[in-house]
């Protein structure tokens, strides 16, 4: 396996949260991942517009889309996740329509996964070391309301199977909770997300089908899409997980907290009341 390159992208980085587009507000049926690099907060180009059902959805529904490229295997994607929870919940007449998308932090990973044991003596040069890089991440998890149980990670999952599991309840709209039972089965409950029934019964619990789920991730079946997928947020200029496109246009680097994720609401949906009142008038 080579060596680990990639990394989460931890805590958002310092700055200011880039005002919305109004106009890309009214074309907010656009679909695609990250029309610029990572950190270019207003992409002048034009985005690659894909029509899918969920985007149909969202036009019907009058939402604006909000794509998360994660990893399960990523903590802060789970404290990311905790931090926006935290803001849609305080604003329960949130603009947003949600979807995740696949990221694999360690591509190479071998398919049953590794020791943690091991995996943090490769990335980090020994457990101690880990700890003193893991500080930050336990005091954000404090913060989001997480509580993670690191030392009952013991194994670092290869998540392509992960990620076939998110898409399928992507599917039967179920993949907000499929994200949620994967990142609170490893970074709380400890369990391997890279074994085929473990994943098979988190499916279950999220409302899939299990016994059609096991028979699917005993397939190759959408690794290949699953793959592309993750290419493509590559190619568009994502290296580090979390990131978060809103209306496909401003990009997000960071597990951002929830006071941030107030403001991007309000600012949207004051925007969204302006460009209803603008086309009534």
């Amino acid at each position: 396996m080579r060596g680990f390159v990639l990394k989460c992208a931890g805590k958002a980085p310092d700055g200011v949260v880039p005002a919305v587009d109004s106009a890309r507000v009214r074309r907010h049926e656009a679909s695609t991942l990250c029309p610029g690099p990572v950190g270019d907060r207003h992409s002048p180009g034009a985005p690659d517009v894909v029509r899918s059902p969920f985007a149909e959805t969202l036009k019907a529904q009058n939402l604006i889309r909000l794509d998360i490229i994660s990893d399960v295997a990523c903590p802060w994607c789970f404290i990311g996740k905790a931090y926006l929870d935290r803001a849609l919940e305080a604003h329960p007449g949130h603009p947003f329509g949600i979807e995740w998308h696949p990221f694999q932090l360690n591509p190479d990973m071998p398919a049953g996964g590794m020791d943690r044991a091991a995996y943090l003596e490769a990335k980090f040069g020994g457990r101690d070391t880990a700890l003193r890089a893991y500080a930050p991440l336990i005091e954000h998890a404090a913060t989001a309301g997480v509580e993670l149980n690191l030392a009952a990670v013991r194994r670092t999952p290869n998540t392509l199977d992960a990620h076939r599991v998110i898409h399928w309840a992507g599917l039967e709209g179920r993949q907000t909770h499929a994200v949620a039972g994967l990142f609170r089965a490893l970074w709380q409950e400890g369990r391997d997300i890279g074994d085929l029934p473990t994943l098979a019964d988190i499916a279950a619990s999220a409302g899939l089908d299990r016994a059609m789920t096991l028979r699917l991730l005993q397939s190759d079946a959408d690794s290949d899409d699953i793959r592309a997928r993750d290419q493509h947020a590559r190619d568009r200029g994502v290296s580090g997980v979390p990131t978060f496109i809103i209306a496909n246009r401003h990009v997000l680097q960071g597990a951002q907290p929830s006071d941030v994720w107030a403001r991007v609401i309000g600012e949207v949906t004051a925007r969204l009341a302006d460009a209803a009142t603008g086309a009534g008038e």
